[in-house]
């Protein structure tokens, strides 16, 4: 598959507003064929901002992942490759790996010094790679607790304020905001998972579906494209096979989401090249209204760097 972000060039193929039906929120349920099975989810990162007391700012990257065999957790700072933590939470020997704490110490002289305190032993996990109660995740950049993950990490970070504070060592809280997210899927055409657009805003609802159906009554059946938020449909692509790239937007908390799709390689990926049919790409990204156009020009990107703006990236493989 292509540069995602040139999928959606001027050379992309455009969509026509006879084939999608879009809105902020449709009046029209969604609802999900009970003879599909979801896609199954395999890994997730997400990214987080974290802007310290000194006001240094550092990425987070914290990824889940899940096959046949291994279930596991990286953490990633700034971008580093590979890794510097890593954990493999299935191994039965390594059963002590899913309680513990261990300290990164600084790569170079501007580096920060990282304490990692996680609890894995009493997670519960639905149907992803990511826990989601009876666990907790806490990064500590240079004396400062950073990032927080977890339902069970309440003691832990009093804990370690405690302990500063009685060491009269000056912590404060980081301010973290998520960047981004990205998620792997691979079996049917319907997914569905949950997003958080904003700091402020609800945890929603999303799911993805690609079914066939008749057009204007007939007998004739093509595949369709929903995507729905809190199982309302906001965009409908009929025709998928020709409309396979474009963008809408949609409104969520009150804010500008772009949603745009690639489906090109459910359709036209050779069926010798793989034992699947390709992946799908969804990507939700945030903007703000006064921004007139899709892809800003860099340079006027950066103009404000504060602003946080996230995305949701769905890559989708169709085995099925």
């Amino acid at each position: 598959m292509r540069d995602f972000v040139t999928c959606f060039s001027e050379n992309a193929v455009g969509v026509s507003h006879s084939s999608i039906s879009c809105s902020s929120y449709s009046n029209n349920a969604c609802i999900s064929p009970s003879n599909v099975a979801p896609s199954t989810q395999n890994s997730v990162s997400s990214v987080y901002k974290l802007v310290l007391s000194t006001l240094k700012q550092i990425l987070v990257t914290v990824s889940w992942c899940r096959s046949h065999s291994n279930q596991g957790l990286a953490i990633t700072f700034n971008h580093e490759d590979p890794p510097p933590f890593r954990l493999n939470t299935t191994n039965s020997r390594f059963l002590r790996k899913k309680k513990g704490t261990k300290i990164l110490e600084p790569f170079s002289s501007d580096s920060s010094k990282v304490e990692i305190l996680w609890d894995l032993s009493n997670a519960r996990y639905e149907s992803g790679p990511e826990p989601v109660q009876g666990f907790h995740l806490v990064i500590i950049i240079d004396s400062e607790i950073g990032l927080v993950l977890g339902d069970t990490a309440e003691e832990t970070v009093l804990f370690k304020k405690l302990n500063y504070r009685s060491n009269n060592i000056n912590t404060g809280l980081a301010k973290v905001s998520l960047l981004s997210r990205t998620e792997h899927c691979s079996g049917s055409t319907l997914y569905s998972t949950k997003a958080q657009f904003c700091d402020t805003g609800t945890c929603h609802d999303v799911m993805i579906r690609c079914s066939m159906e008749k057009e204007n009554e007939g007998l004739f059946k093509s595949p369709v494209l929903c995507v729905c938020i809190d199982k309302k449909t906001v965009i409908r692509v009929k025709r998928l096979q020709w409309n396979f790239r474009g963008n809408q937007t949609i409104f969520v908390d009150g804010l500008l989401v772009d949603l745009l799709w690639d489906v090109h390689d459910w359709f036209f990926t050779p069926s010798s090249s793989s034992s699947s049919s390709g992946y799908a790409v969804f990507m939700f990204r945030t903007r703000s209204g006064m921004d007139s156009r899709l892809w800003l020009e860099e340079k006027n990107a950066q103009k404000d760097k504060d602003r946080v703006e996230f995305s949701l990236l769905i890559y989708a493989s169709k085995t099925t």
